[in-house]
Formats: structure tokens, sequence, C-alpha cells
């Protein structure tokens, strides 16, 4: 079997976050962290790997600093990576990350394909499900769990107060919940290896079947608007020297003059 894991590098938000003066990220000059959902998912593969001796690839887009997070996927058990970057495909939207995701896809052998059902700098959860649309193959979103049963994966698919399950034949696409798993820790002897091997580099020329016109900013249909940091709330009214009944009466009062009560 044959997995390749859609990673990506995020900011980690719990740091500054930047941006460039079109409004998109200023990747470059922010910490960053392995998406969530991703880690997940990769953890979903290494016991896959474990259970039938699949091959795992770890594939993202990105910065030349994205090597890093395919560092720390190999050093968690990944055997291949590659990092897709060119200055071409900078500012990218859903829509031109996806199709250049598939670009590259389309040189690989896999059985099953897994993301992140989202990643924390965009929220749209779209990438997963229109890499499955340019590649012509099924996709299950939001998985919990994933179990493989011959040639098909049988995926318990979370919705609301229940679950489904959903039977697909491989190759296919899965989206992978941060729930559906605790993911492991590198360990000393996976990070020295890690480092011993070679990543897989690609860029443009290396993505099959895409147009010039869907990559980068200039391919992406959607445009920023504005984007700003998080907003910072004041410190608000500080009322003191009021017994428990007065308080009481007090922010009843506020509360019905805003009409929320």
């Amino acid at each position: 079997m044959k997995i390749v894991v859609c990673i990506k590098q995020v900011p980690d938000t719990a740091g500054e976050v930047k941006f460039k003066p079109d409004g998109s990220l200023d990747r470059a000059a922010m910490k960053t962290i392995m998406n969530h959902d991703d880690k997940a998912g990769l953890e979903a593969a290494l016991r896959l790997k474990e259970q039938y001796g699949a091959e795992v690839t770890v594939l993202t887009m990105g910065l030349p600093k994205a090597e890093d997070v395919l560092r720390e996927a190999m050093a968690m058990g990944a055997d291949k990576a590659i990092l897709v970057t060119d200055r071409v495909l900078g500012g990218a939207d859903t829509w031109a990350t996806s199709t250049t995701l598939a670009g590259a896809l389309r040189n690989l052998e896999y059985d099953l394909i897994i993301t992140g059902r989202q990643a924390i700098d965009g929220d749209t959860a779209q990438v997963g499900p229109q890499i499955s649309e340019h590649l012509g193959i099924p996709v299950i979103s939001y998985a919990q769990k994933i179990e493989v049963e011959g040639d098909s994966v049988v995926v318990e698919r979370q919705f609301e107060d229940r679950y489904h399950v959903v039977r697909a034949k491989m190759p296919c696409l899965i989206t992978a919940l941060a729930e559906l798993n605790e993911p492991r820790y590198m360990t000393p002897g996976g990070i020295f290896d890690a480092y011993q091997k070679e990543i897989t580099v690609w860029g443009r020329a290396d993505l099959k079947d895409v147009l010039d016109s869907d990559l980068g900013l200039a391919g992406s249909p959607t445009k920023i608007a504005k984007a700003s940091d998080k907003v910072r709330k004041g410190a608000g009214t500080k009322v003191a020297d009021l017994g428990a009944a007065e308080a009481a009466d007090y922010i009843t009062n506020v509360l019905k003059e805003k009409f929320v009560i």
C-alpha cells in the first residue's frame, strides 16, 4: 500500500501573526508548526504502515522553510518527503493550492491520500475535497476512524451528534480530524534518521497537467479584502465596593441596557 499525506506548515497562532501589504500572511516572518489536523492524518498513515507495511510519503507546498515540517514528519516515521516550492505558487488560495498539489500527486503512485480536515490559518476545509475532484477519486471527509478492508477503506465520518460509516474503493482521499488520534512524538533516533534522508524538491516545471492561469496569487479566484491580527479586548469597566445584591443589580441593569435580557 502506498499512502501520501498532504501536510501544511502553518503559523503558530500562539505567537504574533504578520501580514504582507497585499493582505496575505507573511509566512517567512512567523514561527510555524505542523497543522494539527494534518498531524492526525499523518499518525493515521503511520498506524496503517505498522499494520500493513505501507509506504508513507509526505507532501507539502510552501516556502523552502517548510522543509522543517517534512523533517518532523520523517522523524515521526514517514518514509519519503516532497516539497513543492516556487515563487509563482505564492499567495495561492484553496483553488490554486489544490491545483498545485494535484499536479504534484499526478507524478506519484498512491492507494490512499490523507489530508487534514482544514488548516488553522484558513479554516476553509476545501483543499482536500478539491484535490479529490481534480484527480477524479472519491473523498471521505471528517474522518474520526479509518480501517482498511481489502481494496477498500471503511471510515467513520463525523456528522453532528452521530457518525456515518462510509466505504470507498481505493484510490481514495480522506480528510482527517484532529480528534482522529493522538499523534506520536518524534524520537531521538527518528530525528537523526530524518536529517540523513533527502527531501525531493519540485517546482512549477514538475507539476503535471496544470495551467499557469490556475496557480499562485494570479490564479486565485478569491482575494483578501482586509486582514488583521487578533482584536485586542479592552480592560472593561471595573466596579468596586459593591455588595452581592448591589453587584447583581448592577450587572442586570447593564445587560438590560444592552438588550441582552
